[in-house]
Parts: structure tokens; C-alpha cells; sequence
């Protein structure tokens, strides 16, 4: 049995979905549609997307919005390029990225827009946030993070919202986790990232306008078992202080 699952999580699967799509919301003769187009990377010569869906055996695909606009009473929603994680910069993958993985990236920005002040981060385990903490060094803000519940952490994905220093670097290298996600990554970092095959080190550059998407707000789907799917503007506010 052990070995079966072995060989689920280490299979690419193929997907079927399409290259393209589009959503429409229509009122009478008025019609607004979003466009989008599948993200997919060619890692050790092999073109595709996600490498699976929430578990292996289980289809999947990312899809980015490049145009488009949604306008709902007197909401309106997130513009096309203003990229996080739908558009990432793969810099190290060893394979290709999952759904959670881009899922736990996304979660862990939503925490990581509403800290600009100084060096943050966020640690996100299969969507449940594990750690958060700042400080005045970027090293000294992981240590913290990740001592909040280190065995949550392990395996889980590291968003910053400063470029990675060797210092921090070495620091995550010495845990076991899946994803990192920074703006940037000072001379040497990558070096040491290297050297964790498997790590999928991802760089956002538009991390250092987070600060911009804090309450903006999107539409977001739920879909029921039947085929029928749930549309709400979902929108974050600012947290509360104590």
C-alpha cells in the first residue's frame, strides 16, 4: 500500500481541460465575460500544468485571467495582470507544481498583503496557516513563524514579503518544506535552495505591491454536487486590532 502511494504522488498525470476558457455573466442583452488562458511550464522537458489536484489521481488546472471585466452593482473586480499566484515565476521546481501547492502560495498571500511595515512571514500547510510573524531581520521572522507550530509547518509553504537573504535561506533549508515564495532572492540564496531538489522556489514580484489588493475584492465560485455553482464577491477587510 505504501508503495502504491509512492507511485501516485511521483506519476504526472495528463489533464483534459482545455487550453481556454471563458465565463459569461449575462443580464438581458447585457453580457460580461472573463477571459482566461491555462498556465502551464515545461519542466525536464515536459509541457503541462499542474501536476495534480488536491490528491494524485485527481485532475487539475490554473487558469489566469487575461481580460476582461466584471462589474457587479457597484463592485468591481480585480483587473487582468495584476499577477500573484496565477502568474508565478517558477525560478526552481524539480517537478511540477500541484494545487495545493499554488492554493497554500495564494492563502499565505492573502495573510502576507496586510504587512508591509517590516519582514514578514507566512507559513500555510494544505490552506491552514501554521505560522506568522514579523520582526526587524527576515531571518528572526521565520524562526518565529515556524516555532509558532514547527510540526505543522513541515512540508508546508513559506511566503515573505522581503527578498530571501542567505541567512534565511540556509535557515528554511535546514526544514523540510514545499514551496517558497518571495518578491526576490538576494546573491547566494538560490545556491543553497539548490541543493533541496524538490523545493519549488517561486518568485512574485508584484508581492511588493500587496499592500494594493488589501480589500479588493473578487468573485468567487462554489460548486454543488449537482453542476450548480455558488458566485459571491468575496472581499477582505483589514484586520482587527486588539
Amino acid at each position: 500500500m505504501a508503495e502504491d502511494l509512492k507511485k501516485m504522488y511521483k506519476t504526472i498525470m495528463d489533464d483534459h481541460f482545455p487550453p481556454e476558457m471563458e465565463i459569461s455573466f449575462v443580464d438581458k442583452d447585457k453580457r460580461q465575460t472573463l477571459f482566461y488562458e491555462k498556465v502551464v511550464w515545461t519542466i525536464d522537458n515536459i509541457r503541462k500544468g499542474l501536476r495534480y489536484g488536491e490528491n494524485p489521481g485527481q485532475e487539475a488546472a490554473l487558469y489566469k485571467l487575461i481580460n476582461g471585466n466584471l462589474i457587479l452593482g457597484e463592485t468591481q473586480t480585480i483587473q487582468p495582470g495584476q499577477y500573484l499566484a496565477s502568474d508565478i515565476e517558477l525560478l526552481q521546481s524539480g517537478k511540477h507544481p500541484g494545487k495545493t501547492n499554488l492554493t497554500d502560495a495564494d492563502n499565505s498571500l492573502n495573510i502576507l498583503r496586510y504587512f508591509t511595515d517590516k519582514p514578514a512571514v507566512v507559513i500555510v500547510k494544505h490552506n491552514n496557516p501554521c505560522g506568522v510573524a514579523l520582526s526587524d531581520s527576515l531571518e528572526d521572522a521565520y524562526a518565529k513563524a515556524h516555532m509558532a507550530d514547527r510540526i505543522a509547518a513541515f512540508g508546508g509553504c513559506i511566503a515573505v514579503n522581503r527578498a530571501i537573504d542567505k541567512a534565511t535561506a540556509e535557515a528554511i533549508a535546514h526544514q523540510y518544506s514545499e514551496v517558497v515564495v518571495a518578491p526576490d532572492f538576494e546573491e547566494g540564496a538560490m545556491e543553497i535552495f539548490k541543493q533541496k531538489k524538490n523545493l519549488r522556489v517561486i518568485r512574485i514580484a508584484n508581492i511588493n505591491k500587496l499592500h494594493t489588493f488589501a480589500g479588493k475584492r473578487c468573485v468567487e465560485f462554489k460548486s454543488l454536487i449537482d453542476g450548480g455553482i455558488i458566485a459571491m464577491v468575496f472581499c477582505s477587510g483589514r484586520p482587527f486590532k486588539r
